[in-house]
């Protein structure tokens, strides 16, 4: 016979009926109080925000420990430290490597499109003309939106402007609040280097207070959101790098302007699945539209290629099938995650759906199991009792 869940087992004992009422008050009382919770729930989490920050870190340079770990110190536990060392050298270096080489350059590709802005909207008034002159084609709306370039130009600048304050209010208070940065650094150490003891502290705890086959799947649960999570992300950035370079290296052989800024744009939305190619390559296209026509038509062919080149090798040979869910899926878990969450959700949407979906489809073969069918309604084989 097959065992019965925790769930069916009805109250006995005194205790039993306690907890089942203590529970019940306990959850008339949270939802009584929920701004309260929610506040309370706030003010914790500010509190813990630095050890949170430690957690991101901790988990985004996990991957790059656990390599030098294993191809450089052997696996030798005692040399974990040097793991962590040359973990952070990458990520100061490639933060560096960022600041000097690439941002510079945005910053300069930005100035120079903004200053010849009025050159290429007369650029492009022109181009109108001609093809209303030559062909006789009729764009009312493109020559309203050419003339009022000056409420463009004005409206980008109030824009700026606008940014400004808040970014130095930004840098400010992450300079004030050094001790809280220094927290998530100091934090995200120790995570790193205590991570064992870490993990089977959480093990430990969850099977104290959780039934057994409860806390069983609690952990199996973690572990595999957190493959999905690791594999989808790693994959992803490494995949978004190669298709930045690719497509800088491709511009420049082409002799396509703002080959810099565009590059970055294509490199960071394609880190968002099926939508960041088109996301990236609008903009990148308006911006070679007012340089030179020709120059966008070139360049919507060439990022074609390219996302195809993404699509069927580069993408699959680095991501392969691990997130598990088909392309529909992906299209859903991102288009929700989307409006739920913005572009954070549209990121994180694929990894959280990959790991609701392998764990929706345990509980359906649970409860097909539990009625005595298969995925195809037909009876399971009779269990033969041992003699």
């Amino acid at each position: 016979m097959r065992k019965h869940s925790w769930l069916n087992k009805k109250p006995d004992t005194v205790f039993d009926w306690l907890n089942i009422i203590f529970a019940g008050i306990t959850f008339y009382l949270l939802l009584g109080n929920i701004k309260y919770v929610s506040g309370a729930i706030g003010t914790v989490l500010n509190i813990l925000s630095p050890f949170a920050g430690g957690i991101v870190m901790a988990y985004v340079l996990n991957p790059i420990v656990e390599f030098f770990q294993s191809q450089v110190m052997k696996g030798n536990k005692k040399w974990r430290w040097i793991s962590i060392l040359l973990a952070y050298l990458v990520a100061v270096l490639i933060i560096a490597a960022l600041v000097w080489l690439v941002v510079p350059q945005v910053i300069s590709s930005i100035v120079t499109l903004f200053n010849n802005l009025p050159l290429y909207l007369q650029t492009m008034e022109e181009s109108v003309l001609h093809l209303q002159e030559a062909y006789g084609i009729a764009m009312p709306h493109a020559m309203d939106a050419l003339n009022s370039y000056e409420d463009l130009l004005t409206q980008i600048y109030d824009f700026i402007m606008g940014l400004a304050p808040q970014i130095v209010s930004y840098i400010g208070s992450v300079a004030s609040n050094f001790v809280t940065v220094f927290t998530a650094v100091a934090a995200s150490v120790y995570m790193l280097s205590d991570k064992e003891h870490l993990l089977h502290q959480m093990c430990t705890v969850t099977r104290a207070l959780l039934p057994h086959t409860v806390a069983e799947n609690v952990l199996r649960i973690c572990s595999y959101a957190n493959a999905n999570f690791t594999n989808f992300f790693v994959g992803k950035i490494i995949d978004s790098a190669i298709i930045g370079v690719l497509t800088f290296v491709c511009m420049n052989l082409l002799r396509l302007d703002y080959a810099v800024l565009i590059s970055v744009i294509i490199g960071i939305t394609n880190i968002i699945p099926v939508f960041g190619p088109f996301i990236g390559a609008i903009p990148s296209v308006v911006i070679l539209l007012f340089v030179d026509p020709l120059q966008a038509v070139v360049f919507t062919v060439l990022i074609l290629i390219i996302q195809q080149v993404d699509g069927n090798f580069i993408g699959p040979k680095i991501l392969g099938q691990k997130v598990g869910v088909s392309a529909l899926w992906v299209l859903f878990s991102i288009v929700l995650g989307g409006d739920l969450l913005g572009i954070v959700g549209m990121v994180i949407g694929v990894p959280v759906f990959a790991t609701l979906y392998g764990l929706g489809q345990e509980i359906v073969h649970w409860m097909l199991e539990r009625r005595g069918i298969n995925a195809e309604g037909e009876p399971l084989p009779a269990e033969t009792e041992e003699s």
